[in-house]
């Protein structure tokens, strides 16, 4: 599908960051976008503001984390607009810190919205997509789908799960006329280390969380490209029919490392050594 003018996309995660980038974008390529996103005060916003830009766009609020809450997305999407041609699962959290203090709750809340919340849209939208015969599903993964550090453990875990579901889901719709893309972003300029703000469990960042969270969030600011770079990257992506969408040129290197070690029997190294800045805030060696 390389028209986009007059088709239906769902974004998740769409009222900040690479969601609403993503969002302003398929505006731009004359989609028609629900925005879908858990911050209500954050999507009302963006919906009136773009509303009044001349976009064709409807907001519901949806938790990724609740299936009947991703239904009735699609039963709204479906009901506005007839059809669904696009579908980003977006929506994510980032937490870090020490791995040995997590707690089952920190991993229940990031495994519902990383995994759980991609696997609900794949499993609501995709045979709807599929009976239709066409279609683009982005799951957004992250370079830590493919490589670990000492300070993302959780999240490495929950982007390893992605990029897997993504990869299978490719294999079973080839053919069917739905493809798929697994978006692969190292820094991007978005909130995913402020997302705590959305953690409805009562739970609060410990000190040794704030301590690593902290650069984190600098090298973001410092090193982070926009979420319209990325946007770019996906609409290239799916006009030319590309599954994996690095938006780093350091990616394929960071991945090299990791495979080099399995190669040639090592231990795992660091990635990131030698690349200025993100040795010092992905590792604890």
């Amino acid at each position: 599908m390389d028209d986009f003018k007059g088709r239906v996309a769902v974004v998740t995660g769409a009222a900040s960051g690479i969601g609403l980038g993503v969002t302003e974008r398929f505006l731009k390529e004359g989609l028609k976008v629900v925005m879908a996103d858990v911050e209500k005060g954050n999507l009302d916003r963006e919906v009136a503001r773009l509303s009044q830009q001349g976009g064709d766009v409807v907001g519901v609020v949806c938790d990724v984390r609740d299936p009947d809450s991703v239904k009735d997305l699609a039963a709204r999407t479906l009901s506005q607009f007839g059809a669904v041609h696009v579908l980003f699962n977006n929506a994510g959290v980032a937490p870090a810190g020490p791995m040995l203090e997590t707690t089952p709750e920190d991993w229940r809340w990031i495994v519902d919205v990383n995994v759980l919340g991609v696997a609900y849209g794949v499993t609501t939208f995709g045979p709807i997509m599929k009976e239709a015969g066409e279609g683009h599903i982005i799951n957004t993964a992250s370079e830590a789908g493919h490589v670990s550090s000492a300070v993302l453990g959780m999240y490495t875990a929950t982007k390893h799960a992605v990029v897997g579901l993504s990869e299978s889901l490719y294999r079973e719709l080839l053919g069917t006329g739905v493809a798929v893309h697994c978006l692969c972003p190292n820094l991007v300029k978005t909130e995913i280390f402020n997302s705590e703000r959305n953690r409805d469990d009562g739970v609060e960042l410990t000190a040794a969380q704030t301590a690593t969270i902290a650069p984190l969030r600098e090298a973001i600011t410092a090193m982070g490209i926009t979420p319209t770079q990325v946007a770019g990257d996906i609409i290239d992506a799916m006009r030319t029919d590309r599954f994996w969408i690095f938006t780093h040129d350091f990616t394929k290197q960071a991945v090299g490392v990791r495979y080099k070690d399995i190669e040639e029997g090592r231990n795992p190294s660091n990635p990131y050594a030698g690349i200025d800045g993100l040795d010092e805030v992905t590792s604890l060696d």
